[in-house]
């Protein structure tokens, strides 16, 4: 009976150890969600201090009088401690753990390499291997026992986490080794979302500096092209004025071999004219400053064609009921005159047809400028678009219409593009959106 009797007590003794250790874990594990949680939830913006409370949390809870961040440095083969608690009474070593060669430590290197911790129960147990053994760099330390836990970041080793035990030897289960690699890995896991906040707002930053650089250039070159704009024209409407009064002077004496160098310098400086007015438009886009106001666009495409020289071969036709858009007419002049002008320009046959029209989408209206002239090759449907391209030189064009029509259509967030066949005609489309 007394034996029996010995065997429960010892009995219930190893089940109240059992659950005292099963309990521990439990409060472990909500230590750790805890933790977990305060990581989610927090902007980071001390993260400094985020860690070292959580370096706090889980060293006070298993008992350990110091526990650190460590980062490998394997470039030159070096380790230093980063963060650090310390328990009331313990001095710190962060200061004197800088830079430390990772040949004092090549055991718990290879450890953490193989992705497992390195754990010693007893320091005073370590061999004595000399002035550069492990036993060497940690007893001055006062350390009794320790462990470390490797951080791992995409399948590299980056550093390791570690808990010092100083006034008395601290014994860590496989499960307690366990719920340790799990918070190493929040650690890792909270650095880099700072490290990519970070990133991020660097990102925006530059962002946000090269916009305004490339705003301010914008502004620079508009200004620029304004004032040469306006200082060339006085030159040039002097010239073609004292060409004109020369050869008015002098047509009883000039030969036709003698007007043709005049006739010339007339065309180009008309030529000059254009670019200059066609520079002057094309900087002005985005810089009108006027209200926007519903636009019949009926009335104004009658209102561009008035304004055209449009040859007597040439017919337009408008649709009818071509909608009002709110707008800038300025704008909204420019395309249709610029399209308009550049069907005149390539109209190549005795009966040539330009037609304007449109179709009605769920979101946008889709406008189309058709003529049946010479055409355009394949491989300069996306060139036209840039400012100085023409199909050919021997105009007065500035070589800018087609490039200001597609900044006023991008001002509008719309798009435009072109069908064409060679001898056949061209077809310029644009959307733009209901209002």
């Amino acid at each position: 009976m007394k034996k029996e009797s010995q065997q429960n007590s010892e009995h219930d003794f190893k089940q109240l150890e059992k659950d005292k250790i099963i309990e521990r874990q439990l409060r472990f594990q909500d230590l750790l969600i805890s933790v977990s949680t305060t990581y989610i939830n927090s902007d980071l913006s001390d993260i400094d201090k985020l860690i070292r409370e959580s370096l706090q949390q889980i060293g006070e809870f298993v008992e350990c009088d110091r526990s650190y961040i460590f980062n490998y440095d394997f470039v030159n083969n070096t380790t230093s401690n980063t963060y650090e608690w310390c328990a009331k009474g313990i001095e710190p070593e962060i200061q004197n753990l800088q830079n430390i060669p990772v040949d004092y430590i090549t055991q718990w290197i290879n450890a953490h390499k193989n992705g497992e911790a390195f754990y010693v129960e007893d320091v005073s147990q370590l061999p004595e291997d000399g002035e550069m053994g492990l036993r060497a760099v940690l007893e001055p330390q006062g350390i009794k026992s320790l462990i470390t836990i490797p951080k791992i970041k995409n399948n590299e080793l980056i550093g390791f986490i570690g808990f010092d035990a100083v006034k008395k030897i601290n014994k860590y289960t496989e499960n307690e080794k366990d719920i340790l690699f799990v918070f190493a890995n929040m650690l890792v896991n909270v650095i880099q979302r700072k490290e990519n906040e970070e990133r991020i707002k660097a990102q925006k930053k530059k962002k946000e500096e090269l916009l305004q650089s490339l705003s301010l250039q914008n502004e620079e070159l508009n200004e620029y092209a304004h004032v040469v704009s306006h200082d060339l024209k006085a030159p040039l409407i002097n010239i073609h004025t004292l060409v004109g009064w020369f050869m008015d002077d002098h047509k009883d004496t000039l030969s036709e071999t003698d007007l043709i160098p005049l006739h010339q310098v007339l065309f180009n400086v008309e030529k000059m004219d254009f670019l200059i007015k066609g520079i002057l438009d094309y900087s002005t886009i985005d810089k009108l400053e006027s209200e926007d106001k519903q636009v019949n666009f009926n009335t104004l495409v009658h209102e561009v064609i008035q304004t055209l020289l449009v040859p007597n071969h040439i017919s337009i036709t408008i649709q009818d009921n071509l909608p009002s858009i709110l707008g800038n007419p300025w704008r909204f002049k420019q395309v249709f005159q610029n399209l308009i002008q550049n069907a005149i320009n390539y109209s190549d046959k005795d009966n040539s047809l330009i037609e304007v029209g449109f179709t009605e989408n769920s979101d946008h209206y889709e406008f189309f400028v058709k003529d049946n002239g010479v055409g355009i090759k394949p491989e300069y449907f996306e060139r036209i678009f840039k400012v100085f391209t023409k199909l050919e030189s021997t105009s007065s064009s500035s070589g800018i219409g087609l490039s200001i029509v597609k900044k006023i259509i991008t001002y509008y967030k719309g798009n435009i593009w072109l069908e064409s066949q060679e001898g056949s005609g061209t077809t310029f489309y644009f959307t733009l959106l209901k209002t």
